[in-house]
């Protein structure tokens, strides 16, 4: 069946074959659930994501730049006020860092407040001769190994928007209630970052916005009246993947008319789930909020044609980011044609790198791990392909934590293969922590200063 052949509704999705698809034991407890979801208030509104939109529109013109950031899949035990706030720290810190040596305005997006599913790439996992259903996140079933425990549950989407309406009260309280403003910036740094190399490398960056605030201080400048120096604009975005959850959560513009998916501003479909005429592409296609479009060593320029037609049909800057996702050891080979075909088309889709995900290995010690050479590795090529092709390489996308964990190798943090054990605590893939998280940034920065061209002078 063709995804457009068909006038849309938020059920749709469910005449297309389901790919990542959850088995749920009882149907119609389900569909309680879904009634259920249905008359909740929305997580976000429509005019939020349109203002996301509006600005991931200057990113894609070479005006702006994105960084995506958190979780690779939230836990239903994880939801304090703290760890919610030093996840920020880590997002504004590495925000700071990207302007302050870049002069690029950072578009901040968290993977939070409804990042609780994760694909797979088995329906099942054994142990010990032990056959169970695949963990997929806490949205669906829960993470220890056995049969209770991987059943999903109902109940459990429930669960994950109410936590996420937590989340969303604490980062709207974090974001414009003074705790980002710029005057702040030193408070940023926790103290295990701090004693790092990169710490002390922000620490200068925060002396000397410090000394500016001063200065304008003194030139009679009210820094109280700026709105643009106390609060941030803070989105929220995850991946798309268990589609009940999301169709409970479409409610109708009342201004606009358009149909949004207020779970989050901005959704993405999974390199496992952009299936042309699957249920994900034909579900988001008919959804007003920004999307994103993860793209993995297997997709082709056709596919690719494809895929932005149905999903940004008009060519709407700001309507699709496109996320690279190729490994370090292919990114230079199979991105560049890729780019140069839509840049020839005269296309307004955001590119953006995901150096996490082609780069996951099994250590010897059985745990999941990156090497943090091998991310800046693919994110120095995604910027070096940009330049060659005249493209303008908006964004990063990467999977963090505001907590000091040992998960992924090298970096700042200078761990090796011993150091997993001593804290890994990722319910699925492994995060940066916050201090590898800061080296991220610094490399990033340097990669963007080679686009001297002023970026409001960009003309992409």
């Amino acid at each position: 069946m063709d995804s457009t052949s068909l006038e849309w509704t938020p059920a749709s999705w469910r005449d297309y074959p389901v790919a990542q698809n959850t088995t749920w034991p009882d149907a119609e407890h389900l569909a309680r659930v879904e009634r259920d979801l249905a008359t909740k208030p929305p997580l976000v509104f429509a005019g939020e994501a349109r203002r996301l939109q509006e600005q991931l529109a200057q990113a894609s013109a070479g005006r702006a730049f994105l960084l995506q950031a958190g979780d690779c899949a939230e836990s239903f035990h994880e939801g304090s006020a703290d760890v919610i706030r030093d996840k920020l720290k880590v997002i504004l810190q590495m925000a700071v860092a990207l302007t302050y040596a870049a002069g690029v305005p950072v578009i901040k997006v968290g993977r939070i407040a409804g990042q609780f599913a994760k694909p797979r790439s088995d329906d099942s996992e054994v142990r010990d001769g032990v056959r169970l259903s695949a963990f997929r996140g806490h949205i669906v079933n829960s993470e220890e190994f056995t049969e209770a425990a991987r059943r999903p549950d109902p109940e459990r989407l429930l669960q994950a928007y109410h936590q996420s309406v937590s989340t969303l009260n604490l980062l709207r309280a974090f974001t414009t209630g003074g705790f980002a403003a710029l005057s702040r910036v030193h408070a940023w740094n926790q103290e295990f970052v701090a004693n790092s190399l990169e710490g002390k490398r922000y620490e200068v960056i925060a002396d000397e916005i410090e000394r500016a605030l001063q200065f304008m201080k003194a030139c009679g400048i009210d820094l109280l009246d700026d709105s643009a120096l106390q609060s941030v604009d803070f989105y929220t975005s995850h991946e798309a993947l268990v589609l009940p959850y999301e169709q409970a959560l479409t409610r109708r513009d009342s201004l606009s008319g358009d149909w949004y998916d207020c779970s989050a501003h901005l959704l993405w479909i999974g390199d496992r789930t952009r299936q042309l005429n699957g249920a994900h592409v034909n579900f988001l296609r008919g959804v007003a909020n920004p999307l994103g479009l993860k793209l993995g060593p297997s997709t082709t320029v056709d596919e690719l044609r494809q895929l932005v037609d149905v999903l940004n049909p008009a060519n709407t800057p700001g309507r699709l980011t496109l996320i690279s996702r190729m490994g370090h050891e292919r990114v230079s080979e199979l991105l560049p044609p890729l780019v140069e075909a839509l840049r020839d088309e005269g296309r307004s889709e955001l590119w953006t790198c995901d150096p996490m995900h082609g780069n996951t290995f099994v250590a010897s010690g059985g745990q999941k791990t990156r090497r943090f050479d091998d991310v800046i590795s693919e994110t120095s090529q995604f910027f070096l392909v940009h330049q060659a092709l005249g493209t303008w390489p908006g964004g990063l996308h990467v999977e963090l934590t505001g907590d000091d964990v040992t998960e992924c190798l090298g970096g700042g943090s200078r761990l090796n293969e011993t150091d997993l054990e001593t804290n890994y605590t990722s319910i699925c893939d492994p995060r940066l922590n916050a201090t590898q998280s800061l080296d991220m940034a610094f490399h990033v920065a340097e990669y963007l200063q080679r686009y001297s061209t002023p970026i409001g002078e960009r003309s992409l």
